[in-house]
């Protein structure tokens, strides 16, 4: 199989595995798979961010958190510990997963550990293409899900999200997130995490 048509059948796996994903998203009047809705947002922010991405930077991105419902975050402890651990496991399953799919369309190792030490974000501040797809990550939570987090958690606590979600993201990153379409609340929660 041409590289093209592999790049084509492996977006078709990852795109028909999130498509299993019993939880809907709402946006535009319309319903999708949580998880496929968001593997479709982090390709587009990655294009956006680098029109020259490569081959494994746009594959990570379709499947950084491929099949994430399998695996709850109610299944683990409750607090800091248990959500570090759950974030840790998290990242293990998505790269194994998308190891196994790419396999499976015919890619060669080294194109499959690229793409899974992408999913593991290894050396985020070192390389480039991880720190792309970091930043597509956090615009994608800030474009589509910042509001309703916003509702379910106190101003101090949001305020430490920003901050967190923030530290992760590059320059470009950040200018990117300026211009996003803020609701006066998240705007305000911005402002003030930024200040």
């Amino acid at each position: 199989m041409e590289k093209d048509a592999l790049f084509e059948v492996a977006f078709e796996k990852f795109d028909a595995a999130n498509s299993q994903d019993p939880r809907m998203w709402e946006a535009d009047g319309s319903s999708y798979p949580q998880e496929l809705f968001f593997s479709e947002q982090h390709t587009k922010w990655v294009e956006k961010l680098d029109p020259d991405a490569s081959d494994e930077l746009l594959l990570a991105s379709r499947c950084q958190h491929i099949c994430r419902w399998e695996i709850p975050r109610k299944s683990y402890p409750m607090d800091r510990t248990g959500y570090l651990t759950w974030r840790s496991d998290l990242k293990k399953f998505h790269a194994e997963k998308a190891g196994e799919l790419l396999k499976e369309v015919g890619y060669d190792e080294a194109t499959i550990a690229r793409v899974q030490d992408l999913n593991l974000k290894k050396n985020l501040r070192k390389d480039p293409e991880c720190q792309t797809l970091e930043d597509a990550l956090c615009l994608a939570f800030m474009e589509h899900q910042f509001d309703d987090l916003i509702n379910d958690t106190e101003e101090e606590k949001m305020i430490k999200i920003v901050q967190k979600t923030w530290s992760k993201m590059s320059e470009k990153g950040h200018a990117e997130a300026l211009k996003l379409d803020f609701s006066e609340k998240a705007l305000a929660i911005v402002q003030k995490a930024l200040a």
